[in-house]
């Protein structure tokens, strides 16, 4: 089957959200649809730059190892692309000096790597493919305002227009939605529907008026707070590495701080802090912040680097993982941050994304189109993927005594006991290390740190 061939009564999806979850999702599900609406508050920028609708943007991003192994899966030749324009690949070993709770981890011949890159880089070569779809169609500059349905079945969506001059959809002349003036709210009929939003979603809100009851969510919320700014690398300088990572220490060092290359020449540098030490404002709080990180390495790489914008701040919120599985009409699934929000300093939410996308897709294949067993396989299947990188952002953030929500108790006390000797031994061991660096990309799972061989290790350590 080529990606345009459709079956007869395939019908509609609409996807809220044209940020990098949706579009993936978007693309998962082209030749099991009719047609495939994204709906995006934003309008597309011709090149790759910052936008306000992706305010985490500005922020280091990274594919983790599991990532960029889903993304090559959508989209074959995606990360040779990438490359192309300016990714870096960075080693997990030798490329990245890492600072853990326990100290510098050793060197050793790495199988793990992430991809490095500006977030609009990533962002646009992912649509430029997307938009080689037939079957997908953007409604640009336009909010979904609702939901379409009832408490047993979402059929729809809601969409108002946020005012423009030129016309949003690209290349199809279908749906009644075309055309209308600026600021109606007019109704895009569809089999599913996929919440693609991010953090700051609607839907559950939407559900609760359509008579649903609440979706069961956990929240977990260690106050983090961000401050980034592009640098010029400096010239000729040759540091033996590619990037740094200072990480925190529980409980009295809630600091981070991180250096990686990316397109142009370029480094981002990305502090942050936990509740009660979040990073001051503009350029003296992020000078300040950086003086204040466990070692004085990221400040030493940057000593004669240019900068090459200003200081940005973030805010994230809390995390969130909604149970969709549990409770959720027909028609609809989440995905990326609607479904599961993480502490971004993990670097998780990228890649779950990416997962939801393979969730959505093989579902799709199993079932043959848009009906209610796949929308019902694709929340669990969603949740399942989702679950060990909320296992480990949480059993984290709890170490901190400032953090509200997450899990307590004599076991996540145990579980830190042994991951501290997992640490300590990834200062030494390279087989203790290599276990880790699988557990923290998302290739394995938290399993993975007990197998006979790392438990032994850490045990001699």
């Amino acid at each position: 089957m080529t990606s345009s061939e459709t079956a007869p009564g395939r019908g509609t999806a609409v996807v809220i959200g044209g940020g990098l979850a949706g579009v993936v999702a978007a693309w998962a599900l082209r030749g099991f649809a009719e047609r495939i609406v994204v709906v995006e508050r934003d309008r597309y920028p011709d090149e790759p730059v910052f936008r306000a609708g992706v305010p985490q943007g500005r922020h280091a991003h990274l594919v983790l190892e599991a990532g960029h192994r889903a993304l090559e899966e959508l989209m074959p030749g995606i990360n040779q692309e990438l490359t192309a324009a300016g990714a870096h690949r960075v080693s997990t070993s030798g490329d990245l000096k890492w600072l853990s709770s326990a100290g510098w981890m050793i060197d050793y011949p790495a199988r793990m790597s992430f991809l490095s890159c500006t977030r609009p880089v990533l962002d646009k070569l992912v649509l430029d493919r997307v938009r080689t779809e037939p079957s997908i169609e953007f409604l640009e500059g336009a909010d979904v305002v609702g939901l379409l349905g009832s408490a047993q079945a979402v059929t729809g969506v809601k969409v108002r227009e946020r005012g423009s001059e030129r016309g949003s959809e690209r290349g199809s002349e279908r749906g009644s939605e075309r055309g209308s003036e600026r600021g109606e709210v007019r109704e895009v009929p569809a089999e599913l529907v996929i919440d693609a939003s991010g953090r700051s979603t609607s839907v559950p809100k939407w559900l609760t008026e359509l008579g649903c009851r609440p979706v069961p969510e956990e929240r977990v919320d260690a106050g983090v707070a961000y401050a980034s700014r592009l640098f010029h690398r400096p010239p000729g300088v040759d540091l033996g590495h590619q990037a740094i990572y200072l990480q925190t220490k529980a409980p009295d060092k809630p600091r981070m701080g991180v250096l990686l290359p990316v397109e142009g020449d370029r480094w981002i540098v990305s502090l942050a802090g936990m509740r009660g030490a979040e990073p001051e404002p503009g350029e003296e709080g992020f000078t300040k912040h950086l003086s204040q990180l466990r070692d004085p390495g990221l400040q030493e790489m940057l000593r004669g680097a240019e900068p090459a914008g200003e200081v940005r701040g973030f805010l994230p919120g809390p995390g969130v993982r909604r149970h969709y599985q549990r409770s959720a009409p027909a028609g609809l699934v989440a995905v990326g941050d609607a479904a599961s929000t993480f502490n971004p300093v993990y670097g998780q939410g990228v890649t779950v994304s990416l997962f939801c996308a393979q969730v959505l897709r093989r579902t799709a294949m199993r079932h043959g189109g848009l009906g209610p067993a796949t929308a019902r396989d694709a929340r669990r299947g969603i949740a399942a993927v989702s679950k060990n990188a909320w296992m480990m952002s949480c059993a984290e953030d709890v170490r901190f005594a400032a953090t509200t929500g997450g899990p307590t108790g004599a076991l996540i006390k145990l579980q830190h006991r042994y991951l501290d000797k997992v640490l300590h031994g990834a200062t030494r061991n390279p087989e203790v290390t290599a276990a880790f660096h699988e557990v923290l990309s998302l290739v394995e799972p938290p399993t993975r740190l007990f197998h006979p061989s790392v438990v032994a290790a850490v045990l001699r350590g």
